[in-house]
């Protein structure tokens, strides 16, 4: 378990672009060590309130601080087309001179549906993506591209401004599929869950490449205070199976979301301000073998959250897993 990179995840549902350049400055000073940034056009929920247009927020990134950023993640098949896409984060990718990462996925009905077409099955999706992954890389060769495919048509496009290297593909996946497509197309994987038998497929179909993970954290004075905010704000994220890709609203969100308790949003989530759970929310991840892993703050406290992490969360997990790794040697 060597000693991985630990980002900040920046939420674009739960607060507003002047909060989210803050939180990059203050996690930069804390000593993370990179940025991952949510791709929605609604919120999971009224409550969160927010949802920026991502591009804009990123190029504003470019200007306050030099933290690599990571979109996590973009769907590039229905709301934007790859062509879109391509030109957004080759622009992105110049603006952060280099260090920028395309995160994509195969998308939600809550933000993709927005045109009136119809939401896909799941196996078209990753084949739509599979697609839009392949026009995206001819487009940053600075190529004219002609495509004639069975999702998408490109017409004599041709993108001018280029980093000097292409932005790497990092492909998320949360079931099998997904990831052993991750694996086949993507430069690495990407989810939000510990999950040992997932990130195995991805390291078989992809031959071993990179991993990243993220996670919540309901940082508060009192457990019980960061409990009300994380079932307040997040508690869409205990629903089960495929209800967060096909629910098209916020509205629906919240419906289906009456069905997770205030136990069940403590049971998984850390709340409060005990740091050692803190500390302890990264091992599953780290014993997984992630090479990166992502926090995202939830709640009115993300400065406090960042300070205490710099200064004792970050130090405790990486100190910990150089020494799990010494051990092994």
């Amino acid at each position: 378990m060597s000693a991985p990179t630990i980002g900040y995840f920046l939420s674009t549902e739960e607060y507003a672009p002047d909060q989210l350049l803050e939180q990059a400055v203050l996690a930069e000073e804390a000593g993370f060590e990179a940025l991952w940034i949510s791709d929605h056009f609604h919120p999971w929920n009224d409550a969160q309130g927010q949802s920026a247009f991502v591009w804009s927020v990123i190029g504003a990134l470019s200007q306050v601080c030099r933290l690599p950023v990571m979109t996590a993640v973009t769907c590039p098949t229905m709301r934007i087309s790859p062509v879109v896409t391509a030109q957004a984060a080759a622009t992105a990718s110049v603006m952060h001179e280099g260090r920028f990462r395309l995160g994509v996925g195969s998308g939600e009905a809550l933000n993709e549906h927005i045109h009136g077409d119809a939401w896909p099955r799941a196996d078209v999706r990753l084949d739509m993506l599979r697609e839009a992954v392949d026009v995206m890389r001819r487009l940053w060769t600075g190529e004219v591209v002609d495509h004639d495919g069975r999702h998408y048509t490109v017409d004599n496009a041709r993108i001018y401004t280029l980093p000097e290297q292409r932005p790497e593909v990092w492909v998320s996946g949360f079931g099998p599929a997904a990831t052993r497509l991750a694996g086949e197309i993507g430069d690495g994987y990407v989810t939000t869950s510990p999950d040992t038998d997932l990130l195995a497929t991805f390291r078989q179909a992809s031959g071993g490449k990179p991993a990243c993970a993220g996670f919540k954290a309901a940082y508060a004075p009192t457990e019980e205070e960061g409990v009300e905010h994380a079932h307040r704000l997040w508690g869409t994220s205990g629903l089960p199976g495929e209800l967060a890709q096909v629910l098209p609203t916020p509205r629906h969100f919240e419906q289906a979301a009456q069905l997770v308790t205030p136990e069940m949003t403590r049971e998984s989530l850390v709340c409060g301000p005990d740091l050692d759970r803190h500390i302890a929310s990264f091992r599953p991840y780290l014993e997984a073998g992630f090479e990166e892993v992502y926090v995202a703050a939830i709640g009115p406290h993300y400065r406090d959250m960042i300070e205490s992490f710099g200064k004792d969360v970050l130090p405790a997990v990486r100190s910990e897993a150089t020494t799990s790794e010494g051990t092994k040697a």
